[in-house]
């Protein structure tokens, strides 16, 4: 695969000149589906619906999602794809993986053992809970749990070190709650989560008593949980605060650990978690809050912590355990929680746990048979053509100072792009998985990938390993290795057609590939420099200017209301804003660029730059359940889905100058009121 790097200037021009089509001497489709359009509704007013409307009109979410759209309706196009592959490794097994993947995906479907067994899988792992004492006792616990992928509040994770991003560390990091944000336990004000925290209640009393506690005490230790996990929640960061590298910066020695939080039994949490010996020093992201959880040690009664560990465990696992545990999990997690009425059917469920726990193996099988090699280079153009745009664009900048300039240039120039599948997969050989036990299949699994995680400290950095699986639909951009990585499965239309028109396809995977640029120079990415490290490269003037742009952007966002009484969250979601906003601009300009002067056909009654712009909001099309929205809106750094369209297009001149937006127009914004960063 090429690189940025590996292009010289002239030939990364020629590739921006070439365009994308590869259906040269065809008839080429518009790639946009009129049909899904409101035409009721103007452009200039509400492009998101206008070009979405008769879908949304038209989709029903399904009982078993939460949300649907078109990353989701990929998703659901490839689960029977991932199904197919997985029960012909069951009946043929081509090698041990696949035999592997048979035998995960056997072990889920088998309802009638499940039944037999209840509780009994983790029985262990329950008498270990019940077995703790002290306060050291529970600090190994907590480090067991998070080999094991139980939250807890003394989690840690493997990764790059932000400011030598030639070694690895280990970062322990908040976390442990069991409601999506701190705000669901804090905020006393709002009636629906209040009723989600009186639900959260009930159904911790239904899993303690399927695992065998008596009902009253059962409740007893669902409210106590409940009253410890609102004290977690008060010493947690906000999710904004987290936002912020620097602040979550904070190396360690583990000797001075114990001034931290002398109450944690620091050197029973590193034998149990695998980091003693391995490791001499720790970055702590969020140091005030393992001092709060030092004091909740020493003020909360041990029975509570066993019963609060208890809760996590059991909630965790209880997908893999009888009807009984899944239904009473689910009855929260569906209907109060994102207000789905179904589960999904088993079958799905089945499929997605192969993929949480053998994501790659199933991934070779998936681009064996389903990702044409001919997607792969035309993604590959289409991301040379991305960054050639972008090099001009920062070439163009009229706020930023040359000195600036120039360290952009330079991140720009080694960013590294991956496409599709990663080079080396995987070896899941010292796995060991048994069609007769799912949750042992499971811990396994976990096991299994925390040791892969410990393994790499000391080691150099793996820069060719990936984060997601070919079969996820979405890309990402990671600041630590400064590298976009586009799965396979995204590839697809609506974002990816290969039988449609540059404009459209511009407008869609385009604008994906440069909002995953465009996280490289957000308010995060923006603090990383292009070896991966956290180092401030900008002039104090230019950084000034950057959030006072930003600062703009934030405010535009604040005003969208998705639901009564909930905003949009314009701080937590500046780093998707941003990529938006500019991966819009950006892919405007390459489609631009790769007309090299010439005028873009009419196709299907729409001009070039009309599809372009049809295509960018049609990536945005979905809907999402109410209360689902709510979490979104109070957990997730993306904006809804209309507003990544409209919050987007209202900031670009292209959209003004194609449509005709006029002063009186709601999506219309004052020059001096757009948004342009990059």
């Amino acid at each position: 695969m090429n690189t940025p790097r590996a292009l010289s200037p002239n030939r990364l021009v020629v590739a921006a000149l070439l365009g994308l089509a590869c259906t040269v001497g065809l008839a080429q489709t518009s790639g946009i589906d009129r049909s899904l359009n409101d035409r009721s509704v103007r452009i200039q007013d509400d492009f998101y619906r206008h070009v979405n409307g008769g879908w949304v009109d038209k989709t029903p979410i399904p009982e078993h999602r939460a949300s649907i759209g078109a990353f989701e309706q990929i998703h659901e196009n490839t689960q029977p794809q991932l199904r197919g592959l997985i029960e012909a490794a069951m009946r043929r097994p081509a090698d041990a993986h696949a035999r592997k993947i048979g035998d995960l995906y056997a072990s889920f479907m088998d309802e009638a053992r499940l039944e037999a067994l209840g509780a009994k899988p983790l029985a262990a792992e329950l008498a270990a809970i019940d077995a703790v004492k002290t306060a050291g006792e529970l600090s190994a616990l907590f480090a067991r749990h998070t080999a094991l992928g139980v939250p807890s509040p003394l989690g840690f994770w493997i990764h790059q070190d932000a400011k030598d991003s030639s070694r690895i560390v280990a970062d322990l990091a908040q976390g442990g709650l069991g409601l999506p944000d701190r705000d669901y336990y804090l905020n006393t004000d709002d009636a629906r989560l209040a009723t989600v925290r009186e639900q959260y209640v009930v159904m911790l009393a239904r899993l303690y008593g399927l695992a065998g506690i008596g009902e009253t005490q059962a409740r007893s230790d669902a409210k106590a949980v409940l009253a410890l996990e609102t004290e977690i929640a008060r010493v947690s960061r906000s999710r904004v605060d987290n936002r912020d590298p620097v602040k979550l910066y904070n190396p360690y020695e583990l000797g001075a650990l114990h001034a931290l939080a002398p109450q944690i039994g620091w050197q029973l949490w590193l034998e149990a978690g695998g980091l003693a010996g391995k490791i001499d020093s720790l970055i702590v992201s969020q140091p005030e809050f393992v001092t709060g959880i030092g004091k909740l040690f020493e003020t909360t009664p041990v029975e509570t912590w066993r019963a609060y560990a208890r809760g996590r465990l059991l909630f965790t696992y209880a997908p893999y355990l009888s009807r009984d545990f899944v239904d009473a999990r689910f009855a929260f997690v569906g209907p109060v929680l994102r207000g789905t009425p179904e589960l999904p059917p088993r079958w799905k469920r089945g499929v997605q746990q192969v993929e949480l726990s053998m994501g790659e193996a199933l991934g070779r099988l998936y681009v064996a048979k389903y990702f044409p090699p001919a997607s792969k280079v035309r993604m590959e153009k289409l991301v040379a053509n991305l960054l050639e745009a972008y090099r001009q664009g920062i070439a163009r900048l009229d706020w930023m100072s040359p000195e600036t300039k120039k360290e952009a240039q330079a991140k720009l120039a080694t960013f590294t792009p991956k496409i599709g599948y990663p080079k080396r997969w995987i070896d899941y050989s010292s796995l060991e998985i048994r069609r007769d036990d799912l949750a042992g299949n499971v811990m396994r699994a976990s096991l299994f990938d925390h040791a892969r995680q410990i393994a790499k400290l000391g080691k150099p950095v793996d820069r060719d390993e990936w984060l997601m699986t070919p079969q996820t639909v979405n890309a990402y951009y990671n600041p630590e290795l400064n590298e976009i990585v586009f799965p396979a499965a995204i590839l697809q239309p609506p974002f990816f057609d290969p039988k449609a028109d540059d404009a459209a396809n511009y407008g869609g995977i385009g604008s994906v590939i440069g909002h995953e640029i465009s996280h490289g120079f957000d308010d995060e990415g923006s603090q990383y420099d292009g070896q991966g490290h956290l180092r401030n490269w900008w002039t104090a003037e230019d950084r000034a200017r950057f959030e006072a742009k930003a600062d703009k952007l934030v405010k535009q966002y604040d005003a969208f209301e998705p639901v009564p009484g909930y905003r949009v969250n314009g701080r937590l979601t500046l780093g998707e804003n941003i990529a938006d906003v500019s991966g819009l601009a950006i892919a405007y300009q390459a489609w631009q660029l790769s007309l090299n002067g010439r005028p873009a056909k009419k196709i299907g009654g729409l001009s070039g730059a009309e599809r372009f712009f049809y295509g960018y909001a049609q990536i945005w099309r979905g809907k999402r359940r109410e209360q689902a929205l709510i979490e979104l809106l109070k957990s997730n750094p993306h904006s809804p889905d209309e507003y990544r369209a409209n919050g987007a297009v209202r900031n670009e001149q292209g959209f003004y100058d194609t449509f005709g937006v006029k002063p009186g127009d709601r999506l219309y914004l004052a020059p001096e009121e757009r948004v342009k960063i990059w």
